[in-house]
């Protein structure tokens, strides 16, 4: 990330994930997240909660309901397959993986891993914007 003085880089310190806390699938992600050893500390926030708002006013909440959505401590907004190579590029053990992700040989493997995701998360997490609803979901408190 470039951005310090003289254009040098700087290093990213702290990456918020923010996961749909509804979603089964986020919730066991989140759960195997916070389980491995982390060079780059992850904090996990549902969502469109309180916290997220409070933490990113100026984000399109709505969106993070939709697409995976990571934050570095720089303003750094990653979104989909960056977003997850980004979790991966955090930890210990996944590094060289997120790197490889990142190549042409790896980018389809991210991006086919990454819709099959979504299309599980279609099946499984409920749905928002029901009839005669606002189109608004219901965000639930933090999961422990």
């Amino acid at each position: 990330m470039r951005g310090g003085p003289g254009g040098q880089r700087l290093p990213v310190e702290r990456l918020t994930v923010l996961y749909d806390a509804r979603c089964p699938l986020c919730l066991h992600l989140r759960q195997w997240l916070t389980r491995q050893r982390q060079l780059v500390p992850l904090d996990l926030v549902p969502a469109a909660s309180e916290e997220a708002r409070r933490r990113f006013p100026g984000l399109d909440h709505a969106g993070t309901l939709d697409e995976i959505t990571v934050i570095g401590d720089r303003g750094q907004v990653y979104r989909g397959i960056s977003a997850w190579i980004v979790c991966l590029w955090a930890l210990a053990e996944h590094r060289p993986r997120a790197h490889w992700l990142t190549t042409p040989a790896g980018r389809p493997f991210a991006r086919a891993t990454v819709l099959a995701a979504a299309k599980y998360r279609s099946l499984t997490a409920p749905p928002c914007g029901r009839d005669g609803d606002d189109g608004a979901c219901t965000v639930p408190g933090p999961a422990g």
